[in-house]
């Protein structure tokens, strides 16, 4: 070992980072493997960009982003104490991993969810408590304590289904710590749980600009909860974590929230038609409500040969290769176009398979 290496902290040089989906440079690739919105961001997203002046580069952002806040409280009905906007949700994540663990203390999550959530707690290098899902990934109420914080995406991911409402507030009151409900994909959705960050102490919920609103290129997400959860969570964060850019695009994406609502319609859509597409092949199709899929391809193709099958047509999806996931894949929704074109190539390699097996 170099002294370098002995200059690493243990837990770190022992850390498995997180793995993003693959971003391909170049090609004529659809692209389906990382839940981006095929769809551009609102055209007031555009203008503003086009009304930046570069001289307003030149002096540090509003440290606290209170006009993006302010905007936030009021799509939400709440005051301007209750929220908090990050650099992208992952800062709301890493910074609940801050202010609401001691050194000894635990993080608890959903397996499967979403796989940040063990890698945050490996940074903190504290305990984690998986809560394994029930049959077919469904809800299985998280013990009421053992945990200061608990991670919990609705609708799931990578499962694209949604918990029932009565059993996450059930849940929340009962649990000793902080409950971080993840609402990433929730205007996909046809429910919420935002009122329950309003209604308990311990609750806080999370939303991200980069899925319904198309900027994920931006990185912006916030929360809502408790005034003194969201103080102590400003207490950790960095001193300007949304800068100028940041903070006036993702002001006038939230001002044009009917756009956002007609791009998600258009989504839904199409995550209806592959659904059916799919369950006429033989797949086993979760129902979702996010803007992805989680499907088993039939017996006749194992997982991963799909996924390598398509990727060889030209078609990008996520294939998560350990364990219990490697029989399933995730798929997320494109426009009408790319959608025809995925269901095209997976009716072929079914074909294809099933004469090379007769």
């Amino acid at each position: 070992m170099n002294r370098s290496d002995q200059m690493i902290r243990r837990s770190v040089q022992q850390l498995q980072a997180y793995v993003p989906g693959e971003q391909p440079g170049g090609g004529r690739i659809i692209k389906l493997n990382t839940n981006e919105n095929p769809y551009p961001p609102s055209p007031q997203v555009e203008a503003a960009l086009r009304g930046i002046s570069s001289e307003r580069l030149r002096l540090y952002p509003p440290p606290t982003a209170v006009p993006l806040r302010q905007r936030i409280a009021e799509l939400h009905g709440c005051r301007l104490e209750h929220t908090f906007a990050g650099n992208g949700s992952d800062e709301v994540l890493a910074l609940c991993t801050r202010a609401f663990i001691e050194n000894d203390g635990c993080i608890g999550y959903f397996d499967p969810s979403y796989s940040l959530y063990p890698v945050l707690a490996d940074i903190r290098d504290v305990r984690k408590m998986p809560v394994v899902l029930g049959p077919e990934f469904s809800w299985r109420t998280p013990p009421s304590a053992g945990c200061g914080l608990f991670f919990l995406t609705n609708p799931n991911a990578p499962t694209g289904m949604r918990f029932d409402k009565r059993d996450i507030e059930a849940f929340c009151a009962t649990f000793k710590g902080v409950v971080l409900i993840d609402e990433a994909y929730v205007d996909f959705a046809c429910d919420d749980c935002m009122d329950l960050a309003l209604r308990y102490d311990n609750v806080l919920v999370s939303r991200t600009l980069s899925k319904s609103y198309a900027l994920a290129g931006l990185r912006v997400g916030y929360c809502i909860g408790h005034p003194a959860l969201i103080e102590a969570m400003t207490k950790l964060k960095d001193s300007y974590n949304l800068d100028t850019i940041a903070q006036t695009l993702a002001l006038a994406a939230l001002t044009d929230v009917g756009y956002m609502r007609q791009q998600a319609s258009l989504i839904i859509a199409q995550r209806q038609r592959l659904a059916s597409a799919l369950r006429d092949l033989q797949f086993a199709v979760f129902d979702s409500e996010t803007n992805f899929i989680w499907t088993r391809p039939p017996s006749c193709i194992p997982a991963q040969q799909f996924f390598e099958s398509l990727r060889s047509a030209g078609i990008l999806i996520r294939y998560f290769p350990d364990g219990e996931l490697g029989h399933y894949v995730r798929i997320t929704i494109g426009t009408e176009p790319e959608m025809t074109a995925l269901i095209d190539a997976t009716r072929r390699i079914v074909m294809d398979t099933l004469h090379r097996q007769s």
